[in-house]
């Protein structure tokens, strides 16, 4: 049963990115897209929600992390020590982490950044195309507002191509519930409907964006492909954990678009809001899990083969247990318990393998970034860190 869900949520990863290629080659008037740049830095962010020490590493943690804490500690640069010192919610985190500053903005992301984000430095800076930049995650919180600021120098025609892979299943339901068409979904047909409808809708999560991006439409073809695939995980009633199709997808748009920045957020260590210790603990293997294949394909893909910087950071750790926020449920605590994470740097640009001791802050990520494209970032008060370099 894994290995058969693990090939479908594959075979359902591959039909969707193609679909988006396909999208963007007829929106360029060509047949086939170009082959992707092989030259050049690549940069790989992995975000994951909160997770505290206390769970991985530390002591006690490290049997949640055997490839975190076995295979990839040796060979990173490692800072046990990551501040987070703003608001400690998904939105507002993430997007210190892309801007280098620490921001106040709605917590569901009905407002986009107030300063630039690394993916619109390095666009306007470097003159890339919009497929050299992509955000892909399993957070809905995680509007497409992050992937451009409010900037009037930057903004939306220098932002990222955002995909939300587990949002597709989820909105067909909601709407055929909705509209009083439950039956639909039990039945493959209608439900291709159904989610067709969804990923041709030009306010895709009522957010005034669509799933393929701003200017192109997934193709016919693609969606009968993709629901045959989806609706046999209905069918076969395969456990799918969120993260996973979101790995899957990330490894699809590396395969097909080696973007220079690649950003992946991964939620299921947020089923702690649900009060299951066991499936937070689970999202955490999980992560570890995942984290180790991309680290792999990193390895082994041409278009990232020897020129990869991979950073690997949970967004805060998780309020103490006792706590009158219910403990690991939440990350409200202003307290080191939530506002501490830690951050793995491996590949390109850890020079020099060890543990870091200094504290260091989540809005340094940004100017890192930055650095190894040789790219500056005005008016950011995160600092490039020294150990991460080209």
């Amino acid at each position: 049963m894994e290995s058969t869900r693990r090939n479908l949520l594959k075979a359902a990863a591959m039909l969707l990115v193609d679909g988006l290629a396909s999208s963007r080659a007829r929106a360029l008037g060509i047949t086939r897209l170009p082959d992707a740049p092989m030259d050049g830095p690549k940069v790989i962010v992995l975000t994951c929600g909160g997770i505290r020490a206390a769970e991985t590493f530390h002591e006690d943690g490290f049997r949640n992390i055997p490839h975190l804490y076995g295979d990839l500690l040796p060979h990173s640069v490692f800072y046990p020590v990551v501040r987070n010192n703003g608001v400690t919610s998904h939105y507002n985190t993430i997007s210190s982490i892309l801007t280098g500053n620490w921001q106040r903005v709605d917590d569901w992301g009905k407002t986009p950044p107030a300063s630039p984000t690394i993916f619109e430095y390095l666009r306007k800076r470097l003159q890339t195309p919009a497929d050299d930049a992509w955000l892909i995650s399993s957070n809905k919180a995680l509007t497409s507002q992050i992937a451009a600021s409010s900037d009037r120098a930057y903004g939306p025609r220098y932002g990222a191509n955002v995909v939300f892979p587990k949002q597709l299943l989820i909105d067909a339901v909601v709407s055929a519930a909705t509209h009083g068409r439950v039956a639909q979904t039990t039945d493959r047909t209608a439900m291709q409907s159904e989610i067709k409808t969804i990923l041709d809708s030009n306010n895709y999560e009522g957010l005034g964006w669509s799933a393929s991006g701003e200017t192109s439409n997934l193709g016919s073809e693609m969606h009968s492909s993709l629901l045959r695939a989806i609706e046999d995980l209905v069918r076969t009633n395969a456990p799918v954990t969120g993260d996973e199709f979101t790995f899957l997808v990330s490894v699809e748009v590396m395969h097909r678009f080696a973007p220079s920045l690649l950003v992946i957020n991964f939620s299921d260590v947020e089923a702690a809001h649900f009060g299951s210790y066991s499936l937070h603990l689970a999202g955490i293997r999980t992560l570890d899990r995942l984290a180790f294949e991309l680290w792999n394909e990193v390895q082994t893909n041409p278009g990232y083969r020897g020129r990869t910087t991979l950073l690997i950071l949970p967004e805060f750790g998780r309020d103490l247990d006792g706590s009158n926020t219910n403990g690991f449920f939440n990350h409200r605590q202003d307290h080191d318990s939530t506002r501490t994470a830690w951050m793995m740097c491996l590949g390109q640009g850890a020079k020099a393998a060890g543990v870091i001791g200094r504290p260091v802050q989540h809005i340094d990520v940004c100017p890192t970034i930055a650095s190894l494209f040789g790219v500056s970032t005005p008016d950011v008060l995160g600092k490039s860190l020294a150990e991460i370099r080209a």
